[in-house]
């Protein structure tokens, strides 16, 4: 695929990505490429326990302690810069997290076919939802086919762990995806949590920290794991600033439509963030 950036991109924004559950930062490799050829900074944190973070999935037994590795990294930004901050599947709870304790320095969160929770529910109101909204509005469910959920310890303690089994990875999440980077996918992944349990018994999200930040949500038109129906309830359970979609992408756009998803990005930091460098002009917005 064709990765050239537009040559008259000028203007440096800092984009945060991050990742879902069970890969790690390795996974947005296609578009950080294309924002950095744009002359855009961009971080791809590796989660506790994903990628090439060296601890265990039993050594991360709270939801918090997951997402350590984003939230060091936004406490570490200098006064005055705000990031564009972009999550995809649970990486939307991630960055809810990180908007609700870092606001100010939030330009702007998209989420990335990814759970968006609201500021009236615990934040595994969604992780939940899904289950039962997706036989109403598109019905059928969600068949986890060769999906393994696991207890981790007898009692109970820790959070159950989840492994993408070769079937459910092919049909579910990179099915437009090429043969060579489901081969990669499935290389890489690693025993993963939704953390249900440890989420349900955080409170909401704030009205006025995370519910401050301007939102985009990014729906995947073919995603077969969140599929569309569920995408668009989320939006209707929290609306945001702004709806964009990609068409042909997969759940793993981030892999099957890379230069579409990047320059969708580009284009959201235009309107919604402030200029690191200079100040810009909103463009026009993109739908592809």
């Amino acid at each position: 695929m064709h990765m050239a950036a537009p040559a008259d991109q000028v203007s440096s924004k800092h984009f945060v990505l991050v990742h879902g559950v069970c890969v790690g930062g390795w996974a947005w490799f296609k578009v950080a490429t294309w924002l950095r050829s744009a002359g855009h900074r961009v971080s791809t944190p590796d989660l506790a326990a994903s990628g090439v973070d060296p601890r265990p999935l039993r050594e991360v037994p709270t939801f918090r302690q997951y997402s350590k590795p984003l939230l060091d990294l936004m406490g570490s930004l200098p006064p005055g810069e705000k990031v564009v901050l972009v999550g995809h599947s649970l990486g939307g709870v991630t960055i809810a997290l990180a908007c609700e304790l870092f606001p100010e320095k939030v330009a702007a969160v998209v989420f990335v076919s990814a759970f968006m929770p609201d500021h009236r529910s615990p934040p595994s109101y969604v992780l939940e939802k899904i289950h039962t909204m997706i036989d109403f509005l598109e019905s059928r469910r969600m068949d986890w086919m060769d999906m393994e959920f696991k207890p981790q310890d007898p009692e109970g303690k820790l959070p159950t762990s989840m492994r993408f089994g070769p079937l459910v990875t092919r049909a579910k999440f990179f099915q437009l995806c090429s043969p060579e980077d489901l081969t990669l996918g499935r290389s890489l992944m690693r025993v993963g949590s939704m953390f249900v349990d440890d989420l349900k018994l955080q409170p909401p999200y704030t009205e006025a920290r995370y519910g401050s930040v301007r939102k985009v949500f990014i729906v995947l038109k073919d995603d077969n794991a969140i599929f569309e129906g569920f995408q668009r309830w989320m939006v209707q359970n929290y609306p945001v600033d702004e709806v964009r979609e990609i068409h042909g992408a997969d759940h793993m756009a981030l892999l099957s439509t890379p230069a579409e998803l990047a320059r969708c990005l580009a284009d959201v930091a235009g309107k919604y963030a402030a200029c690191i460098d200079d100040g810009v002009a909103p463009v026009p917005r993109c739908r592809y």
